[in-house]
């Protein structure tokens, strides 16, 4: 199993080939490969699989910039409540993908709008 955070589930979805660095960019298509050969998602709290190789995680704290884990931590909550799932569910990819259309009204408006990736994520 893939140990995911929850703000991830929904963001991995948009990712096109970008990233802090060439081994944080290579550590994310391999996670989105083995979880669309149907590998297990395992929902956690904290610093996951996408986080093992940030450069701005620090003692498993994000430090982006001053309140990044705290604004983290709002968006695994939100993100958690809008899949309607919690801490230790083990997911499938292809559900979370199927709830996507419902929820992403509310995701965007949510967190999108203040992310630093929104143009990566929305490019045409």
């Amino acid at each position: 199993m893939i140990r995911l955070r929850g703000h991830h589930l929904i963001c991995l979805h948009f990712f096109r080939g970008e990233g802090y660095s060439k081994r944080f960019v290579v550590n994310l298509g391999g996670i989105i490969k083995s979880l669309e050969k149907g590998v297990k998602t395992k929902v956690i709290e904290g610093a996951d699989a996408v986080c093992d190789y940030c450069p701005h995680l620090k003692r498993k704290i994000c430090v982006y910039e001053p309140g990044a884990e705290e604004e983290i931590k709002s968006l695994d909550k939100m993100a958690l409540k809008l899949l309607n799932a919690k801490k230790g569910d083990a997911l499938l990819w292809g559900g979370i993908k199927r709830k996507l259309p419902k929820i992403l009204p509310k995701w965007r408006e949510f967190a999108c709008l203040g992310c630093n990736w929104k143009e990566v994520c929305f490019m045409k």
